[in-house]
Protein backbone atom coordinates (compact mmCIF):
# COMPACT_ATOMS: atom_id res chain seq x y z
CA UNK A 1 0.00 0.00 0.00
CA UNK A 2 1.34 3.70 -0.89
CA UNK A 3 1.86 5.81 2.01
CA UNK A 4 1.98 9.49 2.13
CA UNK A 5 2.61 11.96 4.99
CA UNK A 6 1.17 15.68 6.07
CA UNK A 7 0.87 17.66 9.04
CA UNK A 8 -3.32 17.73 8.12
CA UNK A 9 -5.60 15.85 6.10
CA UNK A 10 -9.03 17.51 5.34
CA UNK A 11 -11.84 15.37 3.60
CA UNK A 12 -14.24 17.67 1.72
CA UNK A 13 -14.18 20.82 -0.13
CA UNK A 14 -16.74 22.69 0.93
CA UNK A 15 -16.52 26.02 2.42
CA UNK A 16 -15.81 24.31 6.00
CA UNK A 17 -12.98 22.20 4.85
CA UNK A 18 -11.09 24.51 2.57
CA UNK A 19 -11.14 27.32 5.25
CA UNK A 20 -9.64 25.01 7.92
CA UNK A 21 -6.88 24.12 5.17
CA UNK A 22 -6.59 27.18 4.10
CA UNK A 23 -5.80 28.72 7.80
CA UNK A 24 -3.41 25.54 8.69
CA UNK A 25 -1.27 26.16 5.50
CA UNK A 26 -1.66 30.37 5.94
CA UNK A 27 0.45 28.67 9.26
CA UNK A 28 2.93 26.87 7.81
CA UNK A 29 1.26 23.44 8.12
CA UNK A 30 1.65 21.13 5.04
CA UNK A 31 -2.14 20.51 4.75
CA UNK A 32 -3.59 17.48 2.20
CA UNK A 33 -7.86 17.98 0.97
CA UNK A 34 -9.11 14.97 -0.17
CA UNK A 35 -12.44 14.96 -1.97
CA UNK A 36 -14.75 11.56 -2.63
CA UNK A 37 -16.24 13.59 -5.78
CA UNK A 38 -14.58 14.03 -9.54
CA UNK A 39 -15.52 18.31 -8.54
CA UNK A 40 -14.99 20.55 -5.54
CA UNK A 41 -16.76 22.56 -3.80
CA UNK A 42 -19.45 20.22 -2.24
CA UNK A 43 -22.62 21.49 -0.91
CA UNK A 44 -21.30 25.07 -0.93
CA UNK A 45 -21.25 24.95 -5.06
CA UNK A 46 -24.59 25.03 -4.94
CA UNK A 47 -25.59 27.31 -1.84
CA UNK A 48 -26.65 31.11 -1.74
CA UNK A 49 -23.47 31.71 -0.71
CA UNK A 50 -24.44 33.80 2.39
CA UNK A 51 -23.32 33.77 5.99
CA UNK A 52 -24.29 35.20 9.21
CA UNK A 53 -21.72 36.42 11.35
CA UNK A 54 -22.28 39.01 14.16
CA UNK A 55 -20.44 41.44 15.07
CA UNK A 56 -17.81 41.42 11.68
CA UNK A 57 -16.31 44.97 10.71
CA UNK A 58 -18.12 44.90 7.22
CA UNK A 59 -20.94 45.81 9.73
CA UNK A 60 -19.18 48.67 10.93
CA UNK A 61 -18.32 49.80 7.92
CA UNK A 62 -22.17 49.95 7.33
CA UNK A 63 -22.40 52.12 10.57
CA UNK A 64 -23.82 48.80 11.92
CA UNK A 65 -22.99 48.44 16.20
CA UNK A 66 -23.97 45.31 17.79
CA UNK A 67 -25.86 46.10 21.16
CA UNK A 68 -23.63 44.61 23.62
CA UNK A 69 -24.98 40.72 24.12
CA UNK A 70 -27.32 41.06 21.85
CA UNK A 71 -26.21 37.93 19.39
CA UNK A 72 -25.58 35.71 22.24
CA UNK A 73 -29.56 36.59 23.33
CA UNK A 74 -30.42 35.72 20.13
CA UNK A 75 -28.60 32.17 19.66
CA UNK A 76 -29.98 31.38 22.88
CA UNK A 77 -33.30 32.26 22.37
CA UNK A 78 -33.09 30.19 18.99
CA UNK A 79 -31.14 27.35 20.32
CA UNK A 80 -33.38 26.80 23.29
CA UNK A 81 -32.74 23.65 25.02
CA UNK A 82 -29.72 22.95 22.46
CA UNK A 83 -27.62 26.08 23.71
CA UNK A 84 -24.12 25.31 23.62
CA UNK A 85 -22.63 28.29 25.58
CA UNK A 86 -19.06 27.09 24.99
CA UNK A 87 -19.20 26.93 20.99
CA UNK A 88 -21.02 30.22 20.64
CA UNK A 89 -19.08 31.95 22.71
CA UNK A 90 -16.52 30.62 20.22
CA UNK A 91 -18.63 31.48 17.23
CA UNK A 92 -19.61 34.77 18.26
CA UNK A 93 -15.66 35.08 19.44
CA UNK A 94 -14.00 33.83 16.22
CA UNK A 95 -16.45 34.49 13.37
CA UNK A 96 -15.55 38.53 13.17
CA UNK A 97 -11.59 37.45 13.09
CA UNK A 98 -12.23 34.81 10.32
CA UNK A 99 -14.02 36.85 8.37
CA UNK A 100 -11.46 39.80 8.62
CA UNK A 101 -8.51 37.03 7.84
CA UNK A 102 -10.12 35.67 5.12
CA UNK A 103 -10.90 39.72 4.18
CA UNK A 104 -6.90 40.82 3.89
CA UNK A 105 -5.17 37.54 3.96
CA UNK A 106 -6.98 36.03 0.65
CA UNK A 107 -9.10 36.43 -2.21
CA UNK A 108 -12.26 35.54 -0.32
CA UNK A 109 -14.25 38.47 -0.21
CA UNK A 110 -17.56 39.56 1.09
CA UNK A 111 -20.61 42.39 0.16
CA UNK A 112 -23.13 43.13 3.24
CA UNK A 113 -26.64 44.39 2.20
CA UNK A 114 -27.59 47.84 5.14
CA UNK A 115 -30.66 45.86 5.33
CA UNK A 116 -31.01 41.60 5.24
CA UNK A 117 -33.13 41.22 8.46
CA UNK A 118 -32.70 38.20 10.57
CA UNK A 119 -35.25 35.67 10.48
CA UNK A 120 -36.49 36.20 13.74
CA UNK A 121 -35.49 39.68 13.95
CA UNK A 122 -38.61 41.19 16.66
CA UNK A 123 -37.04 38.14 18.92
CA UNK A 124 -34.85 38.72 21.72
CA UNK A 125 -31.78 40.08 20.70
CA UNK A 126 -32.50 39.89 16.57
CA UNK A 127 -31.66 43.15 14.39
CA UNK A 128 -32.81 44.44 11.11
CA UNK A 129 -29.76 43.88 9.44
CA UNK A 130 -25.76 43.39 9.91
CA UNK A 131 -24.92 40.17 10.48
CA UNK A 132 -25.63 38.35 6.94
CA UNK A 133 -23.66 38.94 4.33
CA UNK A 134 -23.25 37.90 0.52
CA UNK A 135 -19.82 36.19 -1.16
CA UNK A 136 -18.47 38.84 -3.66
CA UNK A 137 -18.62 37.77 -7.50
CA UNK A 138 -15.52 36.15 -8.94
CA UNK A 139 -14.54 35.61 -12.36
CA UNK A 140 -13.80 32.05 -12.75
CA UNK A 141 -11.03 32.26 -15.46
CA UNK A 142 -8.86 33.05 -12.42
CA UNK A 143 -9.30 29.23 -11.51
CA UNK A 144 -7.62 28.77 -14.59
CA UNK A 145 -7.96 25.36 -16.00
CA UNK A 146 -9.47 24.45 -12.59
CA UNK A 147 -12.54 25.80 -12.89
CA UNK A 148 -14.03 22.50 -15.33
CA UNK A 149 -13.68 20.90 -11.39
CA UNK A 150 -15.75 23.41 -9.99
CA UNK A 151 -19.04 21.46 -9.44
CA UNK A 152 -21.70 23.67 -11.12
CA UNK A 153 -25.09 25.25 -9.11
CA UNK A 154 -28.25 23.72 -9.19
CA UNK A 155 -29.94 23.88 -12.38
CA UNK A 156 -33.26 24.96 -10.62
CA UNK A 157 -31.67 28.02 -9.38
CA UNK A 158 -30.15 29.03 -13.05
CA UNK A 159 -31.42 31.06 -16.08
CA UNK A 160 -29.63 29.01 -19.23
CA UNK A 161 -27.29 27.90 -16.49
CA UNK A 162 -26.41 31.15 -15.09
CA UNK A 163 -26.92 31.20 -11.41
CA UNK A 164 -28.11 35.60 -10.35
CA UNK A 165 -26.67 37.11 -7.79
CA UNK A 166 -28.77 37.42 -4.57
CA UNK A 167 -30.37 40.77 -4.08
CA UNK A 168 -30.49 43.43 -7.30
CA UNK A 169 -29.51 40.76 -9.66
CA UNK A 170 -32.51 39.28 -9.31
CA UNK A 171 -34.81 42.32 -9.10
CA UNK A 172 -33.51 43.17 -12.25
CA UNK A 173 -34.10 39.90 -13.79
CA UNK A 174 -37.45 40.28 -12.03
CA UNK A 175 -38.35 43.58 -14.16
CA UNK A 176 -36.86 42.85 -17.45
CA UNK A 177 -39.92 43.77 -19.51
CA UNK A 178 -41.10 46.64 -16.89
CA UNK A 179 -37.78 48.63 -16.94
CA UNK A 180 -35.31 49.43 -19.72
CA UNK A 181 -32.87 49.90 -16.70
CA UNK A 182 -33.16 46.40 -15.91
CA UNK A 183 -33.76 45.17 -19.65
CA UNK A 184 -30.40 46.93 -20.55
CA UNK A 185 -28.73 45.18 -17.68
CA UNK A 186 -30.40 41.52 -17.98
CA UNK A 187 -29.14 41.69 -21.84
CA UNK A 188 -26.08 42.37 -20.79
CA UNK A 189 -25.67 39.52 -18.24
CA UNK A 190 -27.07 37.48 -20.95
CA UNK A 191 -24.62 38.08 -23.55
CA UNK A 192 -21.87 38.12 -21.52
CA UNK A 193 -22.84 34.09 -19.90
CA UNK A 194 -23.30 33.35 -23.64
CA UNK A 195 -19.84 33.97 -24.72
CA UNK A 196 -18.35 32.84 -21.73
CA UNK A 197 -20.35 29.14 -22.10
CA UNK A 198 -19.13 29.59 -26.10
CA UNK A 199 -15.51 29.93 -25.03
CA UNK A 200 -15.14 28.31 -21.63
CA UNK A 201 -17.85 25.40 -21.50
CA UNK A 202 -19.96 27.21 -18.67
CA UNK A 203 -20.25 31.31 -17.02
CA UNK A 204 -17.04 32.50 -15.98
CA UNK A 205 -18.96 35.35 -13.90
CA UNK A 206 -19.13 33.18 -10.56
CA UNK A 207 -21.90 34.34 -7.71
CA UNK A 208 -23.40 33.08 -4.46
CA UNK A 209 -21.77 29.70 -3.69
CA UNK A 210 -20.60 28.99 -6.47
CA UNK A 211 -18.18 32.44 -5.98
CA UNK A 212 -17.34 30.65 -2.20
CA UNK A 213 -16.68 27.63 -3.49
CA UNK A 214 -14.15 29.28 -6.44
CA UNK A 215 -12.72 31.84 -4.31
CA UNK A 216 -11.52 29.29 -1.72
CA UNK A 217 -10.32 26.88 -3.91
CA UNK A 218 -8.14 30.15 -5.45
CA UNK A 219 -6.64 31.04 -1.50
CA UNK A 220 -5.36 27.13 -1.50
CA UNK A 221 -3.91 27.06 -5.05
CA UNK A 222 -1.92 30.75 -3.93
CA UNK A 223 -0.99 28.46 -1.12
CA UNK A 224 0.01 25.78 -2.62
CA UNK A 225 -2.50 23.18 -0.90
CA UNK A 226 -2.76 19.90 -3.06
CA UNK A 227 -6.24 18.57 -3.86
CA UNK A 228 -7.06 14.92 -4.38
CA UNK A 229 -10.66 14.17 -6.09
CA UNK A 230 -12.10 11.26 -6.56
CA UNK A 231 -10.12 10.03 -3.69
CA UNK A 232 -13.00 8.45 -0.90
CA UNK A 233 -11.31 7.87 2.44
CA UNK A 234 -12.24 4.13 3.19
CA UNK A 235 -10.89 4.27 6.92
CA UNK A 236 -9.64 6.35 9.86
CA UNK A 237 -5.91 5.62 10.34
CA UNK A 238 -6.24 4.80 14.57
CA UNK A 239 -3.20 4.07 16.55
CA UNK A 240 -3.16 3.96 21.07
CA UNK A 241 -2.89 6.99 21.34
CA UNK A 242 -5.00 8.72 18.78
CA UNK A 243 -6.32 9.33 15.18
CA UNK A 244 -3.20 9.42 12.95
CA UNK A 245 -4.71 9.44 9.29
CA UNK A 246 -6.81 7.86 6.22
CA UNK A 247 -6.65 5.21 4.43
CA UNK A 248 -7.94 6.63 0.99
CA UNK A 249 -9.01 4.99 -2.51
CA UNK A 250 -7.41 6.82 -4.81
CA UNK A 251 -6.90 5.75 -9.03
CA UNK A 252 -7.48 2.36 -8.24
CA UNK A 253 -5.47 1.78 -4.83
CA UNK A 254 -5.48 2.04 -1.09
CA UNK A 255 -3.35 4.89 0.19
CA UNK A 256 -2.45 5.48 3.45
CA UNK A 257 -2.06 9.23 3.71
CA UNK A 258 -0.39 9.81 7.80
CA UNK A 259 -1.74 13.27 9.71
CA UNK A 260 0.57 14.55 12.28
CA UNK A 261 -1.31 16.78 13.60
CA UNK A 262 -4.90 15.85 13.18
CA UNK A 263 -7.94 14.70 10.63
CA UNK A 264 -10.81 17.06 9.46
CA UNK A 265 -13.81 15.65 8.61
CA UNK A 266 -15.92 18.20 6.28
CA UNK A 267 -17.91 15.57 4.34
CA UNK A 268 -21.25 17.73 4.29
CA UNK A 269 -23.24 15.70 6.41
CA UNK A 270 -26.32 12.92 5.84
CA UNK A 271 -28.59 14.50 3.60
CA UNK A 272 -28.50 11.82 1.02
CA UNK A 273 -28.26 8.92 4.14
CA UNK A 274 -31.93 6.95 4.20
CA UNK A 275 -30.93 4.84 7.03
CA UNK A 276 -30.36 7.92 9.25
CA UNK A 277 -32.84 9.73 7.60
CA UNK A 278 -35.28 7.36 8.61
CA UNK A 279 -33.93 7.44 12.09
CA UNK A 280 -34.03 11.15 12.47
CA UNK A 281 -36.46 12.63 10.28
CA UNK A 282 -40.21 12.30 11.87
CA UNK A 283 -41.80 13.15 8.61
CA UNK A 284 -39.89 10.57 6.09
CA UNK A 285 -40.68 7.16 8.04
CA UNK A 286 -39.37 5.15 5.87
CA UNK A 287 -36.36 7.24 5.02
CA UNK A 288 -37.42 7.78 0.96
CA UNK A 289 -40.58 10.53 1.84
CA UNK A 290 -37.69 13.45 1.84
CA UNK A 291 -36.97 15.36 -1.27
CA UNK A 292 -33.40 17.43 -0.70
CA UNK A 293 -31.77 19.59 -3.69
CA UNK A 294 -27.92 18.96 -1.62
CA UNK A 295 -24.87 17.04 -3.31
CA UNK A 296 -26.17 12.90 -4.02
CA UNK A 297 -22.57 12.37 -2.33
CA UNK A 298 -23.64 13.79 0.93
CA UNK A 299 -24.27 10.19 2.38
CA UNK A 300 -22.25 10.75 5.87
CA UNK A 301 -19.61 9.37 5.28
CA UNK A 302 -18.02 11.71 7.96
CA UNK A 303 -20.39 10.50 10.72
CA UNK A 304 -19.43 7.03 10.09
CA UNK A 305 -15.94 7.23 10.17
CA UNK A 306 -15.98 8.85 13.22
CA UNK A 307 -18.62 7.09 14.86
CA UNK A 308 -16.55 4.04 13.64
CA UNK A 309 -14.02 5.42 17.19
CA UNK A 310 -15.81 6.23 19.03
CA UNK A 311 -17.65 9.59 18.30
CA UNK A 312 -21.16 10.58 19.37
CA UNK A 313 -23.83 11.85 16.97
CA UNK A 314 -26.86 13.29 19.38
CA UNK A 315 -29.91 11.87 18.06
CA UNK A 316 -31.88 14.65 20.23
CA UNK A 317 -31.90 17.68 18.50
CA UNK A 318 -35.32 19.25 17.75
CA UNK A 319 -34.56 19.78 14.10
CA UNK A 320 -32.14 17.30 12.17
CA UNK A 321 -32.09 19.52 9.08
CA UNK A 322 -32.57 22.67 7.65
CA UNK A 323 -35.72 22.53 6.76
CA UNK A 324 -37.22 23.75 3.11
CA UNK A 325 -40.28 23.33 1.31
CA UNK A 326 -38.94 22.18 -2.21
CA UNK A 327 -41.38 20.96 -5.48
CA UNK A 328 -39.92 17.75 -8.08
CA UNK A 329 -39.93 18.70 -11.24
CA UNK A 330 -38.25 17.17 -14.51
CA UNK A 331 -35.70 18.73 -15.86
CA UNK A 332 -35.35 18.80 -20.07
CA UNK A 333 -32.95 15.87 -20.04
CA UNK A 334 -35.67 13.21 -18.42
CA UNK A 335 -33.49 13.86 -14.75
CA UNK A 336 -35.50 14.54 -11.43
CA UNK A 337 -34.73 17.85 -9.97
CA UNK A 338 -35.24 19.45 -6.61
CA UNK A 339 -36.49 22.78 -6.94
CA UNK A 340 -36.07 24.35 -3.20
CA UNK A 341 -39.03 27.72 -2.71
CA UNK A 342 -36.74 30.46 -0.87
CA UNK A 343 -38.46 33.49 -1.75
CA UNK A 344 -41.59 32.88 -3.80
CA UNK A 345 -44.30 32.34 -1.14
CA UNK A 346 -43.45 35.61 0.31
CA UNK A 347 -44.47 37.50 -3.04
CA UNK A 348 -48.26 39.08 -2.86
CA UNK A 349 -50.95 37.18 -4.40
CA UNK A 350 -49.44 33.82 -3.68
CA UNK A 351 -50.70 31.28 -0.46
CA UNK A 352 -50.52 27.49 0.80
CA UNK A 353 -52.95 25.24 1.71
CA UNK A 354 -52.97 21.86 2.65
CA UNK A 355 -54.53 18.92 1.21
CA UNK A 356 -57.92 19.41 2.62
CA UNK A 357 -57.61 23.03 0.90
CA UNK A 358 -57.24 25.49 4.31
CA UNK A 359 -54.03 27.27 5.01
CA UNK A 360 -51.85 26.69 7.53
CA UNK A 361 -49.18 29.60 8.12
CA UNK A 362 -47.68 32.52 7.11
CA UNK A 363 -46.26 31.75 3.66
CA UNK A 364 -43.87 34.88 4.14
CA UNK A 365 -41.97 33.37 7.15
CA UNK A 366 -38.51 31.30 6.82
CA UNK A 367 -38.34 27.91 4.70
CA UNK A 368 -37.17 25.93 7.65
CA UNK A 369 -40.23 27.86 10.14
CA UNK A 370 -43.01 27.61 7.08
CA UNK A 371 -41.99 23.59 6.72
CA UNK A 372 -42.41 22.98 10.50
CA UNK A 373 -45.72 24.21 10.08
CA UNK A 374 -46.68 22.55 7.36
CA UNK A 375 -45.32 19.31 8.86
CA UNK A 376 -47.76 19.91 11.87
CA UNK A 377 -50.65 20.56 9.64
CA UNK A 378 -50.60 17.47 8.19
CA UNK A 379 -50.22 14.97 11.27
CA UNK A 380 -51.55 12.18 10.89
CA UNK A 381 -52.50 12.19 7.20
CA UNK A 382 -50.50 9.95 5.05
CA UNK A 383 -48.44 12.21 3.24
CA UNK A 384 -46.36 15.81 4.36
CA UNK A 385 -47.24 17.97 1.77
CA UNK A 386 -49.46 21.28 0.05
CA UNK A 387 -50.23 22.93 -2.45
CA UNK A 388 -48.53 26.69 -3.10
CA UNK A 389 -51.26 28.41 -4.77
CA UNK A 390 -51.29 31.79 -7.34
CA UNK A 391 -53.51 33.29 -9.56
CA UNK A 392 -52.59 34.02 -13.46
CA UNK A 393 -51.23 38.13 -12.53
CA UNK A 394 -48.68 36.45 -10.22
CA UNK A 395 -47.44 34.01 -11.88
CA UNK A 396 -46.83 36.12 -14.77
CA UNK A 397 -45.04 38.73 -12.50
CA UNK A 398 -43.38 36.40 -10.07
CA UNK A 399 -43.00 33.07 -11.87
CA UNK A 400 -43.54 30.41 -9.18
CA UNK A 401 -41.05 27.62 -8.52
CA UNK A 402 -39.15 26.48 -11.60
CA UNK A 403 -41.70 28.55 -13.31
CA UNK A 404 -40.20 31.84 -14.89
CA UNK A 405 -42.37 35.10 -14.95
CA UNK A 406 -43.30 36.66 -18.16
CA UNK A 407 -42.16 36.10 -20.79
CA UNK A 408 -40.89 32.88 -20.39
CA UNK A 409 -43.29 30.14 -21.82
CA UNK A 410 -45.31 27.66 -19.06
CA UNK A 411 -46.19 25.35 -21.59
CA UNK A 412 -42.94 22.53 -20.65
CA UNK A 413 -44.19 22.63 -17.04
CA UNK A 414 -48.19 22.67 -17.46
CA UNK A 415 -47.35 19.09 -20.01
CA UNK A 416 -44.68 17.48 -16.86
CA UNK A 417 -47.78 17.80 -14.60
CA UNK A 418 -45.57 20.24 -12.33
CA UNK A 419 -47.34 23.20 -12.58
CA UNK A 420 -51.53 22.82 -12.25
CA UNK A 421 -53.47 25.26 -13.75
CA UNK A 422 -57.56 25.50 -13.52
CA UNK A 423 -59.71 28.03 -15.32
CA UNK A 424 -61.69 28.63 -12.45
CA UNK A 425 -60.57 27.20 -8.36
CA UNK A 426 -63.04 25.14 -8.60
CA UNK A 427 -61.83 23.33 -11.63
CA UNK A 428 -58.03 23.40 -9.91
CA UNK A 429 -59.75 21.93 -6.88
CA UNK A 430 -60.21 18.96 -9.03
CA UNK A 431 -56.96 18.77 -10.62
CA UNK A 432 -55.36 18.74 -7.57
CA UNK A 433 -57.84 16.63 -5.61
CA UNK A 434 -58.75 19.12 -3.26
CA UNK A 435 -62.66 19.67 -2.14
CA UNK A 436 -63.44 22.57 -4.22
CA UNK A 437 -66.10 24.47 -1.86
CA UNK A 438 -63.51 23.94 0.89
CA UNK A 439 -60.58 26.02 -1.65
CA UNK A 440 -62.71 28.77 -3.09
CA UNK A 441 -64.05 29.42 0.71
CA UNK A 442 -60.34 29.87 1.91
CA UNK A 443 -59.54 31.96 -1.42
CA UNK A 444 -62.58 34.47 -0.56
CA UNK A 445 -61.61 34.58 3.21
CA UNK A 446 -58.06 35.39 2.47
CA UNK A 447 -59.47 37.65 -0.11
CA UNK A 448 -61.50 39.90 1.58
CA UNK A 449 -58.61 41.75 3.94
CA UNK A 450 -56.00 41.10 1.18
CA UNK A 451 -57.28 43.93 -0.84
CA UNK A 452 -56.60 46.14 2.06
CA UNK A 453 -53.26 44.63 2.00
CA UNK A 454 -54.23 42.95 5.36
CA UNK A 455 -53.71 38.69 6.57
CA UNK A 456 -55.87 38.93 10.14
CA UNK A 457 -55.32 34.88 9.92
CA UNK A 458 -51.40 34.22 9.81
CA UNK A 459 -49.79 38.00 9.87
CA UNK A 460 -48.50 37.68 6.38
CA UNK A 461 -46.16 40.90 6.04
CA UNK A 462 -46.12 41.45 9.33
CA UNK A 463 -42.37 40.57 10.11
CA UNK A 464 -39.31 42.53 8.68
CA UNK A 465 -37.95 39.06 6.73
CA UNK A 466 -41.62 38.82 5.42
CA UNK A 467 -41.39 42.11 4.01
CA UNK A 468 -37.66 41.57 2.91
CA UNK A 469 -38.61 39.34 0.49
CA UNK A 470 -42.24 40.56 -1.01
CA UNK A 471 -42.35 43.32 -3.39
CA UNK A 472 -40.78 46.40 -2.75
CA UNK A 473 -42.84 47.56 -6.08
CA UNK A 474 -46.15 46.57 -4.98
CA UNK A 475 -49.24 49.07 -5.47
CA UNK A 476 -50.68 47.82 -1.93
CA UNK A 477 -49.80 48.74 1.48
CA UNK A 478 -48.59 45.30 2.28
CA UNK A 479 -45.68 44.09 -0.10
CA UNK A 480 -46.50 40.39 0.78
CA UNK A 481 -50.12 40.49 0.30
CA UNK A 482 -52.71 40.79 -3.05
CA UNK A 483 -55.87 38.96 -3.28
CA UNK A 484 -56.01 36.08 -5.86
CA UNK A 485 -58.70 36.71 -8.34
CA UNK A 486 -57.35 37.10 -12.11
CA UNK A 487 -58.09 33.31 -13.65
CA UNK A 488 -56.80 31.22 -14.33
CA UNK A 489 -55.20 29.82 -11.58
CA UNK A 490 -52.08 27.44 -10.81
CA UNK A 491 -50.53 25.71 -8.18
CA UNK A 492 -47.67 23.31 -7.04
CA UNK A 493 -47.19 20.89 -5.12
CA UNK A 494 -44.52 21.40 -1.83
CA UNK A 495 -43.03 18.61 -0.40
CA UNK A 496 -40.27 18.35 2.90
CA UNK A 497 -36.66 19.27 1.89
CA UNK A 498 -33.39 20.86 3.37
CA UNK A 499 -30.55 22.57 2.42
CA UNK A 500 -28.10 20.88 4.88
CA UNK A 501 -28.42 18.47 8.15
CA UNK A 502 -28.36 19.52 11.10
CA UNK A 503 -27.49 16.43 13.71
CA UNK A 504 -23.61 15.83 13.50
CA UNK A 505 -21.14 15.04 15.74
CA UNK A 506 -20.73 16.33 18.75
CA UNK A 507 -17.73 18.60 18.90
CA UNK A 508 -16.04 21.11 21.41
CA UNK A 509 -15.05 24.88 21.15
CA UNK A 510 -12.01 24.11 18.92
CA UNK A 511 -14.16 21.95 16.76
CA UNK A 512 -12.20 18.17 18.48
CA UNK A 513 -14.95 15.63 17.94
CA UNK A 514 -16.43 13.94 21.39
CA UNK A 515 -17.13 10.85 22.22
CA UNK A 516 -20.13 9.62 24.15
CA UNK A 517 -18.54 10.53 27.68
CA UNK A 518 -17.66 13.94 26.14
CA UNK A 519 -14.04 13.35 25.95
CA UNK A 520 -12.06 14.42 23.18
CA UNK A 521 -10.98 11.88 20.47
CA UNK A 522 -7.19 12.90 19.99
CA UNK A 523 -6.48 13.66 16.49
CA UNK A 524 -9.92 13.95 14.76
CA UNK A 525 -11.69 17.14 14.08
CA UNK A 526 -15.37 17.84 12.41
CA UNK A 527 -16.28 20.97 11.27
CA UNK A 528 -19.35 22.22 8.79
CA UNK A 529 -22.73 19.78 8.19
CA UNK A 530 -20.44 17.20 10.22
CA UNK A 531 -20.87 18.93 13.21
CA UNK A 532 -24.06 19.44 15.30
CA UNK A 533 -25.48 22.93 13.73
CA UNK A 534 -24.38 25.84 16.97
CA UNK A 535 -27.88 26.89 16.08
CA UNK A 536 -29.41 24.40 18.03
CA UNK A 537 -31.76 23.21 15.44
CA UNK A 538 -33.18 26.33 14.82
CA UNK A 539 -32.66 28.40 11.81
CA UNK A 540 -32.00 32.38 12.70
CA UNK A 541 -30.56 34.19 9.83
CA UNK A 542 -29.35 33.98 5.98
CA UNK A 543 -26.35 32.64 6.24
CA UNK A 544 -26.53 30.39 9.28
CA UNK A 545 -25.04 27.31 8.08
CA UNK A 546 -22.13 28.61 6.19
CA UNK A 547 -21.28 31.07 8.67
CA UNK A 548 -20.76 28.68 11.62
CA UNK A 549 -18.73 26.86 8.79
CA UNK A 550 -15.94 29.05 7.74
CA UNK A 551 -15.77 30.23 10.97
CA UNK A 552 -14.87 26.83 12.57
CA UNK A 553 -12.99 25.99 9.81
CA UNK A 554 -11.15 28.69 11.12
CA UNK A 555 -11.24 27.88 14.57
CA UNK A 556 -10.18 24.37 13.28
CA UNK A 557 -6.96 25.50 11.56
CA UNK A 558 -5.88 27.53 14.52
CA UNK A 559 -6.19 25.16 16.59
CA UNK A 560 -3.89 22.72 14.29
CA UNK A 561 -1.09 24.59 14.34
CA UNK A 562 -0.71 25.32 17.84
CA UNK A 563 1.11 22.45 19.14
CA UNK A 564 -1.21 20.40 21.54
CA UNK A 565 -0.70 17.57 23.71
CA UNK A 566 -3.74 14.93 23.70
CA UNK A 567 -3.82 12.88 26.16
CA UNK A 568 -7.26 11.52 26.53
CA UNK A 569 -7.02 7.56 25.46
CA UNK A 570 -9.03 6.29 22.67
CA UNK A 571 -12.06 4.42 22.61
CA UNK A 572 -11.11 1.67 19.95
CA UNK A 573 -14.03 0.29 17.94
CA UNK A 574 -13.79 -1.94 14.86
CA UNK A 575 -13.35 0.35 11.43
CA UNK A 576 -16.41 0.51 9.34
CA UNK A 577 -15.46 -0.07 6.18
CA UNK A 578 -17.32 2.33 3.60
CA UNK A 579 -18.49 1.04 0.65
CA UNK A 580 -17.86 2.41 -2.99
CA UNK A 581 -20.17 5.47 -3.60
CA UNK A 582 -21.75 4.99 -0.05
Amino acid sequence: MDSEEFDVVVVGTGASGMSAAITAANDGLKVLVVEKQPQFGGTTARSGGWLWVPGTHLATEQGITEPDGAARTYLQHEAGTHFDAGRADAFLKYGPEAIRFFSERTCVQFDMPAVFPDYHAEAPGGLPGGRSMVTRPFDGRELGERVRLLAPPLPELTVFGMMLGSGKEIWHFMRFFRSLESFTYVAKRLSRHALDVMRFGRGMNLTNGNALAGRLAKAAMDLGIPVWLSSPVRQLLVEHDGVKGVIIEREGKRVTVRARRGVVLACGGFPHDIARRKQLFPHAPSGTEHHTPSPTANTGDGLRLAESVGAHVDPTIPHAAAWVPTSVTRRPDGSAGVMPHFIDRAKPGVIAVTREGRRFTNEGNSYHDFVQAMVAACRGTPEVSAWLLVDHRALRRYGLGCVPPFPMPLGRHLKSGYLKRGATLAELARVIEVDPATLQATVERFNEPARRGEDPEFGKGSKAYNRYQGDAQHEGPNPCVAPLETGPYYAIKLVVGDIGTFAGLATDAQTRVLDAQGQAIPGLYAVGNDAASVMGGNYPGAGITLGPAVTFGYVCGRQLSQPVALTVPLHRHEPVALERGA
